[in-house]
């Protein structure tokens, strides 16, 4: 085994813990849960973490350090991000502002509008439209990782699979108990226009901090 057991003991512990801060991520899957229900929360936590395993393997191949050296495309990369953020804003405040009429009696009604391939592409393409956390990996996976054991591609790659495993818990855990809070107020029409409300308030404001942080 190319990592020692209590290195990766250590980084899974440093992983829960960064997995448990919301973030750009949970967040969005707590919004999708609240919307939609548990199952979309969780096909939302896979689709944040098949954007992890892409963030992985681009960032054990070096493309993290590319973007860094070519501001612009990190730019565009962020630009682009918070413009499909925003066009999922729209799309849930339109739903929050459609009036309640033929939608009553159907509580579930908003949950099966996104079929789970849906859900699971927006999650996927919100996690890469975000280029800091390639560069997260840059700087935090090289603390775990031992060059004089060798394989130091098989450490980042396994490196990455315990990163996703532990985000996956915690954000599949997060998207099934937003999901059933929000089931337990959806029946009403006026609430799940209000939980729309919300998702698109939260969409908004992840596409303006993507926007504004330059860093």
């Amino acid at each position: 085994m190319p990592i020692d057991p209590g290195v990766a003991a250590a980084f899974c512990l440093a992983a829960l813990v960064m997995s448990l801060i919301p973030g750009p991520d949970m967040l969005f899957i707590t919004a999708t849960g609240l919307a939609t229900g548990p199952r979309a929360g969780i096909v939302a936590a896979l689709g944040v973490s098949a954007g992890l395993a892409v963030h992985t393997t681009a960032a054990a191949l070096g493309l993290g350090a590319l973007l860094e050296a070519f501001p612009a495309a990190f730019t565009a990369v962020r630009v682009l991000g918070a413009v499909y953020l925003l066009y999922l804003a729209v799309g849930a405040f339109r739903d929050a502002a459609r009036p309640a009429a033929g939608r009553a009696g159907a509580p579930e009604a908003g949950a099966r509008g996104r079929s789970g391939a849906r859900v699971f592409g927006q999650a996927l393409l919100t996690n890469l439209a975000n280029p800091k956390v390639i560069a997260f990996y840059l700087a935090f996976f090289p603390q775990f990782i031992h060059p004089e054991q060798g394989g130091v591609l098989a450490q980042f790659f396994l490196l990455g699979l315990m990163f996703i495993a532990v985000g996956l818990a915690v954000d599949g855990t997060a998207g099934v108990l937003a999901g059933r809070l929000g089931d337990t107020v959806r029946a009403r029409p006026a609430v799940q226009r209000w939980l729309n409300g919300i998702s698109g308030t939260v969409y908004a404001a992840l596409a303006v901090r993507l926007a504004a942080d330059t860093r």
